[in-house]
């Protein structure tokens, strides 16, 4: 019984790791990720498993890609790729880990990949000391605002008007 068990466990981890395709961050990695969305205004979201905060955002992100089908949103977990399954089972939860079939916005999952997170943090904001959650808001012209805290889910849904999506 104890194998049949051990089994299904791990199917289950590999069948939720593979419904989501999370890359890792590393050097370079944030500019290629800005390079990749130029031209249309995007929200990168910075968030980590231990984060007590962050699961009220991923819940925020869940309802807006339902309704707005074509923002673009970038997850980056700040813990490692050892969490892999446990980063890929919250993702999976949130529905935010594979594309709905229509729509036409994408959603990325990043993590950190570099054991000097302090330098990631840097390249991705040299003011920015690690505080979770933590999002930006990118227009169309690459220019960011950076947010500490818990998202206000109707001044989200207002930015998403205003940028087009």
């Amino acid at each position: 019984m104890k194998w049949v068990l051990a089994c299904l466990l791990s199917f289950s981890a590999v069948t939720t790791s593979a419904a989501v395709e999370t890359q890792s961050l590393q050097r370079g990695s944030f500019q290629k990720i800005i390079a990749a969305h130029a031209g249309k205004p995007f929200i990168v979201a910075l968030w980590s498993l231990s984060c007590t905060h962050c699961a009220a955002d991923l819940e925020i992100f869940q309802r807006l890609a339902k309704k707005h089908a074509e923002f673009d949103l970038v997850l980056i977990s700040t813990d490692t790729p050892a969490e892999e399954v446990a980063l890929a089972s919250t993702l999976a939860r949130y529905q935010l880990g594979r594309l709905a079939v229509d729509r036409r916005g994408r959603v990325e999952s990043w993590v950190f990949a570099d054991s000097y997170v302090e330098r990631l943090r840097y390249e991705i904001d040299a003011s920015w000391y690690g505080e979770l959650p933590r999002t930006y808001f990118f227009d169309s012209l690459g220019k960011a605002k950076g947010v500490s805290g818990v998202l206000d889910e109707a001044r989200l849904e207002n930015w998403l008007k205003i940028s087009g999506n």
